[in-house]
C-alpha cells in the first residue's frame, strides 16, 4: 500500500470534464499544463480516460443534460478518486445560476473535495488546488 500511496501523490493523472459555460476556467486549465506553470514537473499528467485517472477536475455549469454523463464519468474512476470543482460556475452554477436547466454546484451531483473560487481563477490557484487534494489524501490513507 506504501508504494501505490507514494506513486499516486508523486504522479497524479487528471481528467477534465468540461460542462459548457464561456470556457474561461478551460483556458485556465490548459495555462496551467503550458510551459509558463508546467504542471508535469510535479508529475501531474491530463488523462482522457476515467479508467486511468485520479483527480476530476470539473469547469462549467453543470445542467440536467450533462448530470448523468458525469455520474456516469465519476463512478468509471478507480478509487481513490477526488473531485476538483474550478470556477464559480462548476462551484454555484456562477452566472448561470437560477437557470432552469443548472444544478447550483457539482457538489449536488458528485461529491466534491477542493473548490477553486474565481471567475475564471488563476492557474496558480488551480495548482494550489491540486495540491490540497494530495494532502488530503496523504492524510486520509494510512
Amino acid at each position: 500500500m506504501g508504494l501505490i500511496k507514494w506513486a499516486r501523490t508523486k504522479s497524479p493523472w487528471l481528467l477534465h470534464f468540461n460542462s459548457g459555460g464561456c470556457a474561461g476556467c478551460d483556458i485556465e486549465v490548459v495555462a496551467a499544463l503550458n510551459p509558463k506553470f508546467d504542471i508535469e514537473r510535479f508529475g501531474m499528467l491530463l488523462k482522457g480516460s476515467p479508467r486511468h485517472s485520479d483527480i476530476l477536475v470539473l469547469t462549467g455549469p453543470i445542467t440536467f443534460q450533462i448530470k448523468n454523463r458525469l455520474k456516469r464519468i465519476y463512478n468509471q474512476m478507480p478509487e481513490p478518486k477526488f473531485v476538483i470543482a474550478i470556477g464559480s460556475c462548476a462551484i454555484s452554477g456562477g452566472v448561470y445560476r437560477g437557470c432552469y436547466n443548472v444544478h447550483e454546484g457539482a457538489d449536488k451531483v458528485v461529491p466534491v473535495d477542493v473548490y477553486v473560487p474565481g471567475c475564471p481563477p488563476k492557474p496558480e490557484a488551480i495548482i494550489d488546488g491540486i495540491i490540497k487534494v494530495l494532502k488530503n489524501y496523504e492524510k486520509a490513507t494510512p
